[in-house]
């Protein structure tokens, strides 16, 4: 039994977050009696002060948008998966008194996709070039071996994501998101965009497509993953990525390993059915 600490989510908005969940649901399984997780509205502005209140109790935060740059510098350190994509999604305090970032989001989108069997694709395509995309782009540096092609709306966006892709070293080309249809060939697709965004695809969906990996998970299905799971095509769903990055978030703050996947994925698909 170890003595009770805490931890807690950060972000704008917040409500809709899956963390206490899944994290309170590790405590459990752990049985880290005492420990707790709550979740916290904050922007930008409300960051700073919130930090300079926090007490020897925190074990370390989860940081979700709009957060994860703005954090980095209230932190003595940050790693180099986070420092590869510019974003802190995870902080752990330290025994001695520090307070370092990471990104789970990383390693829990390769953990996702090897779960489901994908450990090296020879090209992949990325539909979306927000904060999302660049955490795709690091993690598909480290599972796919060819070309990137990245689907967005302005050649701003499009120069990002080859900037990422010199930053991460990975090839990237960009293709204009009207063109977006010609993604669904590629063998593993990774959509990023907001709720609704690819609805109009699913009816260009291949008659066998290989892999999707969308990142959300509330709706779920989109109406791109149900025509593609359908049409026998494998599907990744957002909250295949958020429990893995849970899963390495738990282990970090409690320095307990192997973290409960199956009851953190069972209390998410809980939570999930019952709003």
């Amino acid at each position: 039994m170890t003595a009770p600490r805490r931890a807690a989510v950060l972000g704008k908005p917040i409500a809709h977050s899956l963390s206490p969940a899944l994290h309170r649901a590790a405590y459990a399984e752990l049985g880290l009696t005492g420990w707790s997780y709550d979740r916290f509205e904050l922007d930008e502005a409300a960051l700073p002060g919130f930090f300079a209140e926090l007490g020897p109790e925190w074990a370390g935060l989860s940081v979700t948008m709009p957060l994860k740059r703005a954090v980095i510098p209230l932190l003595d350190g940050i790693s180099e998966t986070a420092a590869s994509v510019d974003a802190v999604n995870t902080v752990v305090f330290t025994e001695d008194g520090r307070r370092v970032g990471d990104n789970t989001d990383i390693p829990g989108i390769v953990a996702a996709l090897r779960e489901h069997g994908i450990d090296q694709v020879d090209s992949a395509a990325i539909l979306g070039a927000g904060a999302t995309a660049s955490s795709a782009l690091a993690a598909l540096a480290r599972v796919c071996t060819g070309e990137v092609v990245a689907y967005v709306r302005s050649e701003a966006r499009a120069a990002e994501m080859r900037q990422w892709g010199e930053r991460l070293d990975i090839e990237v080309r960009t293709a204009d998101w009207a063109d977006a249809a010609e993604a669904l060939r590629a063998p593993l697709v990774i959509a990023t965009t907001p709720a609704g965004t690819t609805d109009a695809l699913s009816a260009a969906v291949p008659e066998r497509p290989a892999t999707l990996f969308d990142v959300l998970y509330d709706p779920w299905p989109t109406e791109l993953a149900a025509r593609w799971s359908a049409y026998g095509g494998a599907v990744v769903s957002g909250l295949d990525l958020l429990v893995h990055q849970a899963v390495l978030q738990v282990e970090q703050m409690t320095g307990r390993t192997p973290a409960p996947l199956d009851a953190m994925r069972k209390a998410g698909e809980h939570a999930l059915a019952a709003r």
